[in-house]
């Protein structure tokens, strides 16, 4: 999954929940779907289910609900790392998830800014700028081994192969 793509998977559970609604509940063409097995008759039940179903289906193509497995949250949640972003342990479910304490990749490039600040490319596609004013020395090719790794008050450190620690923010 892209970054773009889980980008639009947060924006559109954010609509489905705009109205103060919490976002454990469920929407409610799935809701609608789940009320069918309360049915007794067997052919008024799969009419429910066969109408519900439908709904379910037009409202995922169109946009309206998001599907999202396990292994897709774990990958955006990879790719929205650094990014400050208060409410998102919440649209990919409870509480106690676990989370994300550092990413490593390769480094794609690295270029001087001004100040002497380095901005740096990783292969996953996350771009990092250095926020701090210290020089960093580090062997400047692409596929050197990156980190990011959390640091305290909300900060990220970056290292590239065996360079001192960098103080970035993401981009």
């Amino acid at each position: 999954m892209s970054l773009i793509s889980g980008l639009a998977a947060l924006a559109a559970a954010s609509t489905l929940s705009t109205q103060a609604t919490p976002v454990q509940e469920r929407p409610e063409t799935l809701e609608r779907l789940m009320a069918c097995r309360g049915i007794a008759d067997n052919t008024a039940r799969l009419t429910c289910f066969d109408t519900a179903a439908g709904a379910l289906d037009t409202a995922q193509r169109q946009g309206d609900v998001v599907v999202i497995d396990r292994a897709g949250v774990a990958e955006t949640r990879r790719q929205l790392f650094g990014f400050e972003m208060p409410s998102l342990p919440r649209l990919f479910g409870p509480e106690n998830t676990v989370e994300i304490e550092s990413i490593e990749s390769t480094l794609q490039s690295a270029s001087l800014v001004g100040e002497g600040r380095w901005v740096f490319r990783l292969a996953d596609g996350s771009v990092w700028r250095q926020i701090d004013s210290e020089r960093v020395r580090f062997e400047n090719r692409p596929g050197q081994p990156a980190r990011v790794r959390k640091a305290a008050l909300g900060s990220f450190l970056l290292t590239v192969g065996g360079s001192r620690a960098v103080r970035v923010r993401r981009q």
